[in-house]
């Protein structure tokens, strides 16, 4: 009996000593680029992932935190967020358009600042769905708007200091039925007041007073009659934006959306750009979020007569052959609070 008790100890030593090795080793050593065969082989902010025909490599997979590296005392508009186009579209529905892999609290704890969202009226709620002639569909819809936000509601709960901004391509014309939403999931509790957004230009408030005064959800509509009758923002007040789909992936091209005034006007603080195909196709992403979209923020810079966007919307957001959407946005953020190409040399 003494002896396999010695034996059961032994055992349980031996077992404890590899999970300690497999502990300590969780995150990897593997640096940026190395070829890779999974996340756990990646080191601290790497993913392992596949570019194309090429061996999968650690890439980012994770954002800056640009109030560590500066601080948050400048206006909201001096910061650049990584955005997710349709951050709702995510990957596991049979034959529906995904254009994430990453859930919404994925994206958020990635350091995804602002979701694009299309909300529609469906079966008596408000849905996140794609549309076909601006309907909602049972082969198009992903999820209740509300499960959505009480995700957001949580993450903005839980990270206090956090701004989360979303972009509504709102076709929902029941009477209050986002506002409804909105109360529904608590996220009132985060409002922004479109009386507070600037008009004529003009600088956001500074951000430490937004986190100050708890107005850390901004969100604004694409329709027109919601900032009257709902007290929801309209964008086009108050951003400027790019072409969208192939449009905005053009080389050396950016112009601005058709609903956008044109992207020189400085009545508008804040600037968006798209940069992701009509279809999106996962394996052509990788090249999209590379070297492609650094070259479409420098040319949608000149186009913007010098100004830098503040956010920068992408299709699966974590496929890069590299530094990927979190080195675009390290370099808004640089160029945007210094005058740097990093906001790591800040």
């Amino acid at each position: 009996m003494a002896r396999l008790a010695f034996s059961f100890a032994v055992m349980i030593l031996i077992m404890f000593h590899f999970s300690s090795i497999s502990f300590a080793s969780s995150y990897g050593s593997f640096q940026l680029g190395d070829q890779c065969s999974s996340d756990v082989e990646c080191g601290v902010g790497l993913g392992c992932f596949k570019c194309g025909i090429d061996v999968a490599r650690c890439v980012r997979s994770n954002i800056t935190d640009q109030y560590s590296v500066v601080n948050n005392s400048m206006p909201f508009n001096k910061y650049a967020f990584l955005t997710t186009h349709n951050s709702y579209a995510i990957e596991g529905l049979p034959l529906h358009v995904s254009t994430q892999e990453d859930s919404i609290v994925q994206q958020l704890n990635s350091g995804v600042r602002a979701l694009m969202l299309d909300t529609y009226d469906y079966e008596g709620d408000v849905w996140l769905c794609h549309s076909l002639d601006e309907k909602c569909f049972d082969f198009t819809k992903f999820n209740r708007a509300i499960d959505t936000f009480k995700e957001i509601f949580a993450f903005l709960t839980a990270n206090p200091l956090e701004i989360v901004t979303l972009f509504l391509e709102d076709y929902v014309t029941s009477p209050n039925g986002l506002t409804k939403v909105f109360n529904d999931s608590g996220l009132k509790k985060f409002w922004f007041p479109v009386q507070n957004m600037p008009k004529g230009g003009q600088d956001w408030p500074l951000v430490k007073d937004m986190v100050a005064n708890n107005h850390r959800l901004i969100v604004f509509t694409s329709a027109k009659s919601k900032q009257e009758t709902e007290g929801i923002a309209y964008q086009w007040n108050y951003v400027l934006e790019n072409q969208y789909g192939d449009n905005g992936v053009e080389p050396n091209e950016c112009s601005n959306r058709e609903e956008s005034v044109l992207l020189t006007d400085k009545t508008k603080a804040l600037v968006l750009v798209n940069h992701f195909s009509t279809v999106p196709v996962k394996v052509l992403s990788c090249k999209e979020n590379s070297k492609h979209l650094i070259d479409t923020i420098q040319t949608c810079y000149l186009a913007a007569g010098n100004r830098w966007a503040n956010f920068i919307a992408v299709n699966f957001y974590k496929r890069s052959d590299g530094g990927g959407t979190f080195q675009a946005v390290d370099k808004l953020n640089g160029e945007l609070l210094c005058g740097r190409d990093d906001v790591h040399a800040c």
